[in-house]
């Protein structure tokens, strides 16, 4: 069975798929909870011209689409950046058990850094949050990738 590593491994890999693509390296992976995968997903913003095309959202919507379900009861998911406020509520939306991420994100997580969304008691649903899974592999990923942008003259 695989553990907390190799499914953050499998959402890096959808984060390579979306920097490859120009989309910012974020994947995400959902997984249920007898441990098989469920759906994945990767930032598709510029793609889409959507705003709300978040790995997580993406995932999210895949996973109850499989499932024919909103509710992803007893899921883990994997994402390699610190959730958004959007994504973070949508998680608790979703009443998934636990939420696993690589990297912290200082200028919009909400599961962590900036909010707690997933762990507040006055929500109708909580996630246990496991932060810095593969953390400096996950950075890397975004760093390199604004490093490029910004050499380029984008951001």
């Amino acid at each position: 069975m695989r553990d907390d590593l190799d499914w953050m491994r499998v959402a890096l890999e959808e984060a390579d798929a979306a920097s490859a693509e120009g989309e910012v390296p974020v994947g995400c992976v959902i997984v249920s909870p007898g441990g098989e995968e469920i759906a994945r997903g990767r930032n598709a913003r510029e793609s889409l011209q959507d705003p709300t095309a978040h790995a997580e959202m993406l995932a999210i919507r895949a996973a109850s689409s499989k499932l024919a379900s909103w509710r992803l009861d007893g899921a883990t998911v994997f994402v390699t950046l610190e959730p958004c406020a959007m994504c973070a509520g949508a998680l608790v939306h979703a009443r998934v058990a636990r939420v696993v991420y690589g990297c912290d994100d200082p200028k919009g997580g909400a599961v962590s850094t900036l909010f707690t969304i997933g762990r507040d008691a006055r929500l109708n649903h909580r996630f246990d949050v496991t932060p810095g899974v593969l953390e400096t592999a996950c950075a890397e990923r975004l760093r390199a990738f604004f490093a490029a942008l910004r050499a380029l003259g984008k951001k």
